[in-house]
């Protein structure tokens, strides 16, 4: 049987691994350190949780161990898909390196870029980073990539679902040549297949399980049922869910709760904690901050349920999760490998349940063709009842009359119930409020008559038509003629001009003499 020690590591490397508590290496651990010492290109394709971060971590800090990294030209180059899988590459490194002098830096998103500057002016052997950042860093003129010795692309067909993958072919074009080139990948997908044709030059192939297959320490179970109304889907998987972890009793020593949407992870999380549950939740859309915080009090033991996106189901090595509660069947069947995956670990016993309704069928067809086999079907737990399944509150904390607008109505204090009582005919209409105009001074006010003479404008004010009349005649946009015709859109003066009349002059004599023809002129 091949050990840590039989592999040409380092000897202080060796003593790092032994002081971690390990001996013996995993099969995808014993296959590729031995190419990768000898400077090949490595191909990895396993699935998660069978030691491919060690796998490439050990042979490159062996290989860098001589040699000194300059400012802005890091040595090597590990790109990972998610902030949560490259922060357990660098935790990975601080492990095994810890007897070395090599220096590393984390590129992640939700960081301050000051503080990453820093690390790689001064120069760093190992840049860990997701794709992103990487190229952020690098547009603003703070990174140099033609340094590169070994590069590894972690996580592959992950990179491929969140839309990394010009990410990384631009980043690879970025690098020397010359560079040694580590890929790994749980399947491997027409695309995926195609950049390593491309970026790599005669890898060594190693597979040591078959694509898209679950451990065989995960005892799986599909929970399916048929909701009492299209309507009350959700909260009935919800129930569901609560009745589940309910009937692992202690047994379920801490577990993971797979949603495919964000909103629905928030949603989720907040049901579980309002019955009682220790829950919270992590997905993209968190504060970096918070999500490492999520992250701690979960490996410490202190977090009991974690409510997670498909963000994390790459790259949570917490070796100890009894449990994975798939709240959602994933669209895509390589997730259900991944998800399922976060159990069962390092040889471990653990339990994966799937809670599936009738429109996920097509999806349950997909998973089971990929994986091939049926998942065990199961039953729901004992004493559940879906019809109280309805609301996210504790049953004993559930108000005696049921219904929204009821629990509405007592929040106002019963005001809405006497507006029911009250018909409508008994509400009379509330009359306009009308502001009364000011007392102001009267000022005199020329009103003139389009059919009178300009003079009559000064007529004495005593003889002028009453106030009201004219306001009443201003407020009526027509002007009327004695004779009852009208005058349309002048307003309430006429300019003079309008006023006049004008006679056409007859032609002069000359002029008509000039105009006629002249006689002779035809013939």
């Amino acid at each position: 049987m091949t050990k840590f020690s039989d592999l040409a590591l380092d000897p202080r490397v060796l003593q790092a691994v032994s002081e971690s508590g390990y001996e013996i290496p995993t099969p995808i651990q014993a296959q590729a350190i031995p190419h990768a010492l000898n400077g090949r290109d490595v191909l990895g394709i396993a699935q998660t949780g069978t030691g491919k971060t060690a796998s490439f971590t050990l042979p490159m800090i062996t290989l860098l161990g001589q040699g000194r990294a300059r400012a802005r030209m890091p040595r090597s180059l590990v790109l990972a898909p998610t902030r949560e899988l490259a922060a357990q590459v660098a935790e990975s490194f601080e492990t095994y390196a810890r007897h070395t002098k090599l220096t590393k830096a984390l590129l992640i998103g939700g960081v301050a870029f000051g503080e990453q500057d820093k690390l790689i002016d001064r120069g760093v052997d190992v840049l860990i980073a997701t794709p992103g950042r990487l190229l952020d860093h690098f547009e603003r003129g703070k990174l140099l990539l033609t340094g590169v010795q070994i590069m590894v692309v972690d996580e592959a067909d992950r990179m491929l679902d969140m839309g990394f993958i010009p990410d990384i072919e631009r980043i690879f074009q970025l690098t020397p040549f010359t560079r040694q080139t580590m890929f790994y990948s749980a399947t491997m997908a027409p695309e995926i297949e195609r950049i390593t044709n491309t970026f790599l030059t005669n890898p060594a192939r190693i597979e040591v399980a078959r694509q898209a297959t679950a451990s065989e320490t995960i005892e799986q179970a599909l929970i399916s049922f048929t909701p009492t109304r299209k309507d009350r889907s959700f909260a009935e998987k919800r129930a569901v869910l609560r009745a589940l972890i309910r009937a692992e009793g202690e047994g379920c020593t801490n577990g993971i709760v797979f949603c495919n949407r964000k909103m629905d992870v928030d949603v989720v999380a907040k049901s579980l904690k309002a019955h009682g549950f220790n829950a919270a939740p992590i997905h993209g859309d968190l504060d970096q901050s918070q999500r490492t915080r999520t992250l701690d009090a979960f490996r410490e033991g202190e977090l009991h349920i974690l409510v997670a996106s498909d963000v994390a189901a790459r790259g949570l090595d917490i070796p100890a999760v009894s449990h994975v509660f798939n709240f959602d069947v994933p669209s895509h069947p390589e997730d259900y490998i991944h998800r399922i995956g976060r159990t069962g670990r390092a040889g471990r016993a653990g339990k994966a349940f799937t809670i599936a309704v009738p429109m996920d069928d097509k999806y349950l067809k997909a998973i089971e063709s990929l994986v091939k086999r049926e998942i065990p079907r199961g039953a729901l737990p004992e004493g559940l009842d879906l019809a109280e399944a309805g609301s996210d509150r504790p049953r004993e904390e559930r108000p005696a009359r049921g219904g929204r607008d009821r629990d509405r109505d007592r929040e106002r204090g019963g005001r809405g119930r006497e507006r029911e009582r009250k018909p409508h005919a008994e509400i009379a209409p509330t009359a306009p409020f009308v502001a009364e105009p000011a007392q102001q001074p009267e000022a005199p006010l020329r009103e003139e008559r389009r059919d009178e003479p300009r003079a009559a404008a000064a007529a004495p004010r005593d003889r002028r038509e009453p106030r009201e009349r004219r306001e009443d005649r201003r407020d009526d946009r027509r002007d009327r003629r004695e004779d009852g015709s009208s005058v349309t859109g002048m307003g309430d003066h006429v300019p003079d001009f309008i006023l006049r009349s004008f006679k056409i002059a007859a032609p002069s004599r000359d002029l008509a003499e000039d105009e006629a023809p002249a006689e002779g002129a035809e013939g």
